[in-house]
């Protein structure tokens, strides 16, 4: 069978219009081919079931048999949704409401036509118009499909995606936070995930945009603290050609690049009031006010935002303007930290283990009793992203099949050696000597980490350590440790 020729189903139960209808598609049997002939709905339905290729079909509105009009092209289209019908009827011979065409199309008819008189015995409806009329129908049943295969594709890389990805944890606080995700997935309202440092408040985010009706669109991650003060404006909201000296063509912002999908901004309390002030002008009337703006540019962007800071604390001084914040908090998630979850410290352990074993080729780890008793009984003030950065360490020193509680507490220390007999203290070793530029890169990740610990911010973090949070994140970055 030729893949372009056009497979049509008739539901008629007057003979003479089942003929009328075949008259009127002889001249084009060459693409158009009548493949079965119905006199009522649930034969129409059995017809579909059997497994008979079906691209178009054309019913009478009112036929016998209990099951026609809107019902039937409901059934029709639930059994298979891009199969389009056309509907050819005596009903709108004359009729100036337009309400029955509205409710033939709502429930799923592609076209509709108003029958011949029944002296006219050639033709059913003007030809021309009527072969049109299923021609343009199969076009779109091809795109229908064209589309569903892609989708296809799609929710296939999404649930990989998120596999890679998975929010672990069988604690009754991680089953509470995966149901108000589910629930918060649905609506399209903004979100504020707010919770410590390490808790994985990005992956929330992801896996809100994953579960919504924006999946199939884009989802951008904005870290606010990351940019520089003089850029986070045209980096979020865009600049149109000559707005400044060196503005040489239009910039498009996130939230254009984010159209229809979703923005996750995090450390959102870092933006600065004039950023806030354009924030809210877009969460309010869809709007950016981009610099230099000629004519209005309008969004669709859901926006996440998060922070680790305590909310109550910036509105009191100001920082975080009261009008954005009650905007982004219409829906609240507050992520329970790893201290407050212990029950889950093995499973997220031994994910991270098989995980980094994968990447190293390695064979899988066991963890010992006793290691575990010591991951257990740890504080964690770096919560998820510090459990897995002890992790990759144990999984990168360890020289024996099962862990123990020695090397589990060497990498906690976060002490910098591979395991050895040598009596030299670990950090200078003749038997690792080092490059220079490893051995900084090593002691740098080592007193930036020490300094996250002591720290209840990432912003704190940096403001000890003398540098700007954009510079500090990007040190972090590079480093390995974000």
């Amino acid at each position: 069978m030729h893949d372009d020729l056009i497979n049509v189903l008739i539901i008629e139960d007057e003979t003479y219009d089942v003929d009328r209808i075949k008259k009127t598609l002889r001249p084009y049997e060459a693409k158009i081919k009548i493949q079965d002939v119905v006199k009522n709905g649930y034969d129409a339905l059995e017809s579909i079931k059997s497994g008979k290729h079906f691209d178009v079909i054309i019913m009478d509105y009112q036929i016998s048999g209990g099951l026609y009009g809107e019902a039937l092209i409901k059934k029709i289209k639930s059994l298979d949704p891009t199969l389009q019908i056309l509907v050819i009827t005596k009903m709108t011979i004359n009729q100036t409401d337009l309400s029955f065409a509205n409710k033939l199309l709502a429930s799923g008819a592609y076209w509709y036509g108003t029958k011949y008189p029944g002296d006219i015995e050639e033709f059913i409806y003007q030809p021309t118009d009527f072969v049109l009329s299923i021609m343009n129908a199969y076009a779109l049943k091809q795109a229908e499909i064209s589309q569903h295969i892609i989708r296809r594709r799609l929710d296939k890389k999404i649930k990989a995606i998120l596999g890679q990805t998975p929010l672990l944890g069988q604690s009754p606080e991680m089953q509470k936070l995966n149901v108000l995700i589910e629930k918060y997935s649905k609506p399209n309202a903004n979100v504020l995930i707010v919770g410590e440092s390490g808790t994985g408040k990005e992956l929330i985010a992801m896996n809100i945009h994953y579960l919504s009706d924006r999946k199939y669109e884009a989802f951008i991650t904005v870290n606010c603290a990351a940019i520089p003060k003089d850029l986070i404006e045209s980096e979020l909201f865009g600049y149109e050609k000559g707005a400044f000296t060196g503005a040489d063509a239009d910039k498009p912002g996130l939230f254009e690049q984010a159209n229809g999908g979703t923005l996750f901004l995090d450390e959102i309390t870092e933006l600065p009031q004039s950023a806030q002030a354009k924030l809210l002008r877009v969460l309010q009337e869809g709007e950016i006010d981009k610099i230099g703006r000629k004519k209005k540019y309008s969004v669709d962007v859901r926006v996440l935002a998060a922070t680790n800071r305590n909310v109550d604390d910036l509105l009191d001084k100001n920082i975080l303007r009261e009008d954005l914040f009650y905007r982004l908090n219409i829906l609240q998630i507050k992520v329970p930290s790893l201290s407050t979850r212990k029950g889950d410290i093995a499973l997220l352990t031994n994910h991270f283990i098989q995980l980094y074993c994968q990447e190293m080729g390695l064979e899988p780890l066991i963890l010992s009793p006793e290691a575990l008793k010591v991951l257990e009984n740890y504080s964690w003030p770096g919560n998820v992203r510090q459990l897995k950065n002890v992790t990759q360490r144990i999984v990168i020193l360890t020289n024996e099949n099962e862990i123990s509680a020695e090397l589990v507490k060497t990498c906690m220390g976060e002490i910098i050696s591979l395991p050895s007999a040598s009596s030299q203290p670990p950090e200078f070793s003749f038997n690792k000597i080092l490059p220079f530029k490893e051995m900084d890169r090593l002691f740098r990740r080592k007193y930036i980490e020490f300094i996250l610990r002591q720290s209840k911010t990432d912003t704190e973090a940096a403001e000890k350590l003398g540098m700007a949070p954009s510079n500090f994140y990007r040190s972090c970055k590079e480093l390995g440790i974000k």
